[in-house]
């Protein structure tokens, strides 16, 4: 069998493994039976995210392909049989500023990306609303200032309580909900220990220290129900304390609005969520 072929040979094997990792993308807001992708992207952070994670797939593959390529050919060139003889060479200055440069370029190639990402992901524009995100061993609760100064607490549902279509481990008795085209600031804080408030479909993953006041944001593009994890281990109660948001149109934003203040308590009520919290630099 000639180079070339083997060669064509390992390009076909490699587009079709990333074909498969393409098709095995979710296809609803949730995790999947043997998902291997990432959930469907709802905010423009999380495009951002999957597009990078498809360069450095592309990157990656043709790396290890054209290793294994090079193994092949020093096996098939340069066995006993073949190349009775072995070379006695101990330098090539081609080969070396090659082998230097290259790993650089590519480096190169992803830092660039990578840093564009990050300062996107970090700049949070003047947000359209504010929620703080409170965590417990083993729940949140949720403040909402900009539309009220309600809190409430959001726990899980137990497995003997789920109805029909509800998510086991990710549905709660109170979600999250914001508007729909609508940029969140998210404040995290804890009265305990470090949790982490994650949502996989946003791209977002911030600690919740206590005493300590860190932030994140997301703009969902679409209605609908997404979910995510305390990220963080604290504790025998990890697994146990999801994150559930609702995305909802304005006008349907605004009548919850108006029910939650009615139905949850007021933050600077007696009894109410709080903690005190340093501002992140």
């Amino acid at each position: 069998m000639g180079l070339s072929r083997v060669l064509a040979i390992l390009g076909a094997l490699g587009a079709s493994f990333c074909t498969w990792l393409g098709a095995g993308a979710a296809f609803a807001a949730e995790p999947q039976p043997w998902e291997t992708g990432f959930q469907p992207a709802a905010t423009p952070v999380m495009e951002r995210i999957e597009g990078f994670h498809t360069e450095l797939l592309y990157i990656i593959t043709a790396i290890a392909v054209f290793v294994l390529a090079l193994l092949v050919w020093v096996i098939v060139r340069y066995n006993d049989r073949v190349s009775p003889k072995a070379s006695r060479t101990t330098h090539n200055t081609v080969v070396e500023i090659v082998w230097t440069v290259v790993p650089v370029l590519i480096l190169v190639a992803i830092v660039v990306p990578s840093f564009k990402l990050l300062y996107f992901e970090g700049d949070i524009q003047k947000p359209d609303m504010i929620i703080k995100a409170i965590g417990h061993q083993w729940y949140w609760s949720y403040e909402y200032p900009s539309n009220g100064n309600f809190t409430f607490d959001a726990n899980l549902v137990q497995d003997k309580d789920l109805k029909e279509g509800q998510l086991r481990l990710l549905t709660t008795d109170n979600p999250v909900v914001v508007p729909v085209d609508t940029l969140v600031e998210v404040q995290e804080t804890s009265t305990d220990v470090i949790h982490a408030w994650a949502v996989p479909s946003f791209g977002v993953k911030t600690d919740a220290v206590p005493g300590r006041l860190n932030d994140t944001w997301f703009k969902a593009t679409a209605p609908g129900v997404y979910y995510g994890q305390c990220s963080e281990l604290c504790g025998n109660g990890h697994g146990f304390m999801p994150i559930m948001v609702q995305v909802l149109s304005k006008a349907d934003f605004d009548k919850w609005v108006e029910d939650a203040k009615k139905k949850f308590a007021q933050v600077d009520t007696p009894g109410a969520a709080q903690v005190a919290a340093v501002p992140a630099n």
